[in-house]
């Protein structure tokens, strides 16, 4: 379960950070810088991009109302900092391309640890570890729980183009029919009416998901098909700030708080 499987990453996020000479404050008495506006010109803001159509983790709503797991720490971080937040849209496809054309100072929003993206930033700690799971509607049972009953010909499977699901069906699925999805907004949509038989994506994801849709479940959430690491993106010209990151991510793992963030989206397992 998410909330096992980060406590078993908290025990072993302090110590690497000592060797670095980072000091921590762990337990009730942490100080919290207060929280800052910002401003789109903001002096100083920390840059951070996102897709932001990925809830749990970041989501953005109406005239650019950001929320989500990853958003909140993304604010907690730049209030430590005590610096103002600017959130910058990018999409999955043009992660690799705009994290520098964009100047991010970090990347949010349910990112995977996918050696690939080590190309264009440096990586955080790991907060979480999630995994692969089908989405599928209710009337069809347990009919898509393996990757044998997916990959068969006449299997209409959908995925979010740019990211790891794509990849993730690209590599497991030859045999179905593959749609590619634009965005992640709208694509349980079309596995609730009909239009597509399965959705594999993380099973966070799809815990949060099926709260929104009544006609869909997520299939062995707790049992996912594989296993990998959620990290934010760091800039790779600036050592001090990913340092700094790290230190105060496992100051809100150490005391609790990324399992707190998680809660009010997925529950408590």
């Amino acid at each position: 379960m998410l909330l096992r499987r980060l406590g078993a990453v908290t025990a072993g996020a302090v110590t690497p950070l000592r060797r670095l000479g980072v000091v921590l404050l762990v337990g009730p008495s942490v100080l919290v810088a207060p929280s800052i506006s910002a401003s789109a010109d903001a002096p100083n803001a920390l840059r951070v991009c996102t897709p932001g159509d990925y809830p749990p983790y970041a989501m953005v709503e109406g005239a650019g109302e950001y929320r989500g797991v990853d958003i909140d720490l993304a604010r907690g971080f730049a209030d430590m900092l005590r610096r103002p937040v600017q959130f910058v849209p990018l999409t999955w496809a043009s992660m690799k391309t705009d994290f520098a054309a964009l100047h991010c100072d970090i990347a949010v929003g349910g990112i995977s640890d996918a050696p690939a993206r080590r190309a264009f930033a440096d990586f955080s700690l790991v907060y979480g570890t999630d995994g692969k799971t089908p989405i599928t509607r209710r009337d069809t049972g347990a009919e898509f729980s393996t990757i044998e009953q997916i990959n068969r010909p006449g299997v209409r499977v959908i995925a979010n183009r740019g990211g790891t699901n794509e990849e993730f069906a690209r590599k497991n699925f030859p045999e179905a029919e593959l749609t590619l999805w634009p965005e992640n907004r709208t694509i349980f949509d079309e596995v609730e009416q009909g239009r597509a038989d399965v959705f594999v994506t993380d099973a966070v994801e799809g815990r949060y998901r099926v709260r929104q849709h009544p006609g869909l479940q997520v299939l062995h959430p707790d049992k996912p098909f594989d296993s990998f690491g959620k990290v934010l993106l760091v800039r790779k010209d600036d050592p001090m700030l990913a340092t700094t990151l790290n230190a105060w991510l496992a100051t809100q793992l150490a005391t609790g708080g990324v399992d707190r963030l998680f809660e009010p989206w997925i529950g408590t397992p």
